[in-house]
């Protein structure tokens, strides 16, 4: 059984933290961590908490490691992209010249960079990594008479505009 001496501050923070901290993770450690300062033994936390003896060992020794701001630590295995490397050349390359599809953008990338995704993983890399999103054409309206707007456009909204830009009046769109 591991001996860790609690100071008084150091009881009233892990109290504090198993309450009110943000991660889920983290108020777990702290919580075994207060019930080992109020003297419980291993076996009696592990029952308490449903963890096993390993778990609160492993607890107990990141506390003697670098105390309470060790037990708030996250360290989740994160993995990294290949593209994440090419990231700022990417985003230059279709700032520049934007992709019309998803297949287009694979091919430049694997052109750019020598690396293959697939079109689902590449839609996800412009979106998440690069901040890129998905712009769909507008339609003309079927029903159009471009002899009827050739005519507003001469007759009514140039001269509006007109008197607009020389201060005469406002014009408004919606």
């Amino acid at each position: 059984m591991l001996r860790i001496e609690f100071t008084a501050e150091e009881v009233e923070q892990l109290h504090y933290e198993r309450r009110y901290h943000e991660h889920p993770r983290v108020r777990q450690r702290m919580e075994a961590l207060y019930l080992k300062a109020l003297d419980y033994q291993h076996q009696e936390i592990g029952r308490i908490m449903q963890i096993d003896q390993k778990t609160l060992r492993s607890y107990l020794q990141m506390y003697q490691a670098g105390g309470i701001d060790a037990l708030k630590g996250l360290n989740f295995h994160q993995p990294v992209s290949a593209l994440a490397e090419h990231r700022d050349v990417l985003k230059a390359a279709f700032e520049a010249e934007p992709p019309q599809s998803i297949n287009e953008a694979q091919a430049r990338i694997e052109k750019l960079t020598g690396i293959r995704r697939s079109p689902t993983q590449v839609r996800i890399f412009l979106k998440a990594k690069l901040g890129m999103k998905r712009l769909k054409v507008g339609q003309v309206p079927a029903k159009a008479d471009p002899e009827a707007q050739g005519k507003f456009l001469k007759e009514e909204l140039e001269p509006r505009l007109d008197a607009a830009q020389q201060g005469h009046c406002h014009v408004f769109f919606r």
